[in-house]
């Protein structure tokens, strides 16, 4: 529960202690961000005794009365004007006229309450105030968050490309200084290594955009009816040579054709990533398979390899962006760490997750469930295999 502390700024006494017993045992409750508000109430009998108070612990709303010995409301108006701090000013007056109220409003009041006032109107004007603060509040700490994790972002981007970077520089430098004799053959390895790091470095700038265009909700969606095995078949066709360099065979269980409302676009890019990882990190000899389901509107892609494999506190921290599992292992594997939080980005598109089961050296099953949009689904998605 937040406390919002008001200042009720008025010469009468009575008028003070009745807005205290009415806002004591007060509360609001912000739906937006469910939270819940209660307040407390202090106390000024003059326009220059609430000045000290707000120069000293400036409130969150401040009722201010219009009409006091001394200086007036709207004279505190006037010299509270520009301090730094997000108080809300209701003004308080017998005198309730249209002049009054926009003169106030220009001075910086929030909003404007006429004497006399029921309890009611002064919960209901004050729920408003207390609304509005709790909410700029919130948007002020998401802004921070998103700062936050835009810099952890661009930070982990920056070492991502300085790495393959570096080798590159490095390389060139060799084959400028020619540090392996006139023998042009002799670079062959190094400009292998080049390549690869620059192949590395492109496939991490399309995951990026891929992810951007995903959480932006900028990238146009083309809904259509999409042939998952055929899917299947082509993100098969494209890494062959991969495959085959990797002396990596993959399959795809035989059945007869299986659709579902996608865009194919999206479809693509969670078979290629499925099977580049499996490929990437199974084993001289190994094997990919891929399964794919549908049960009551949802459809199930599983990948399966007979690679490497992880132990349970590694894939834990798998779907994350730029997640890499760094061992032994995987020390020579060059990879971007976007491609799985791309597949589950998709999947939760679709109201769907992913998920994995792997057990080291003898390998992994990543397990994708899609939901048609064009069939309600009867069942969670954990039901679908």
């Amino acid at each position: 529960m937040e406390t919002i502390r008001v200042l009720v700024t008025d010469d009468e006494l009575g008028m003070r202690l009745g807005v205290t017993r009415t806002l004591r045992d007060f509360t609001v409750q912000v739906a937006d961000v469910h939270d819940e508000v209660n307040f407390t109430v202090d106390q000024a009998e003059s326009g220059e005794r609430a000045l000290e108070i707000i120069r000293q612990t400036p409130p969150d709303i401040l009722l201010l009365d219009h009409k006091m010995p001394g200086i007036s409301g709207l004279d505190v108006l006037d010299q509270i004007h520009g301090l730094p701090c997000d108080m809300l000013t209701i003004m308080i007056t017998a005198y309730a006229s249209i002049e009054t109220a926009v003169t106030a409003t220009k001075r910086g009041a929030y909003d404007f309450l006429a004497k006399p006032f029921t309890p009611d109107e002064l919960k209901s004007t004050v729920r408003k105030a207390a609304t509005r603060l709790v909410l700029a509040k919130q948007a002020r700490k998401l802004a921070e968050e998103k700062r936050q994790v835009r810099f952890q972002f661009i930070r982990v981007l920056g070492h991502e490309l300085q790495a393959p970077l570096n080798a590159v520089e490095g390389y060139l430098q060799m084959i400028k200084g020619r540090a392996l004799g006139g023998d042009p053959a002799a670079y062959d390895e190094i400009l292998d290594r080049s390549i690869v790091r620059m192949e590395g470095m492109r496939k991490l700038i399309a995951d990026l955009l891929d992810l951007t265009h995903i959480e932006s909700g900028q990238r146009n969606r083309q809904l259509a009816e999409v042939d998952l095995r055929q899917v299947a078949c082509t993100a098969m066709e494209t890494l062959l040579p991969r495959a085959a360099s990797a002396n990596v065979s993959m399959h795809v269980e035989p059945g007869a054709p299986l659709t579902m409302t996608a865009d194919r676009g999206e479809i693509e890019m969670v078979f290629n990533n499925l099977l580049s990882n499996a490929i990437k990190y199974n084993r001289a000899g190994g094997r990919v398979d891929i399964a794919i389901s549908k049960h009551e509107g949802a459809v199930s892609i599983a990948v399966s390899d007979t690679g490497i494999g992880m132990d349970a506190e590694e894939t834990a921290r798998l779907f994350g962006e730029f997640v890499r599992i760094r061992n032994e292992k995987t020390q020579n594997i060059v990879g971007s760490g976007l491609g799985l939080s791309i597949v589950k980005k998709i999947a939760l598109l679709y109201n769907g997750d992913a998920r994995v089961e792997s057990r080291p050296d003898v390998g992994s099953t990543f397990t994708v469930v899609l939901h048609d949009p064009g069939q309600p689904p009867n069942g969670p998605a954990a039901d679908a295999n």
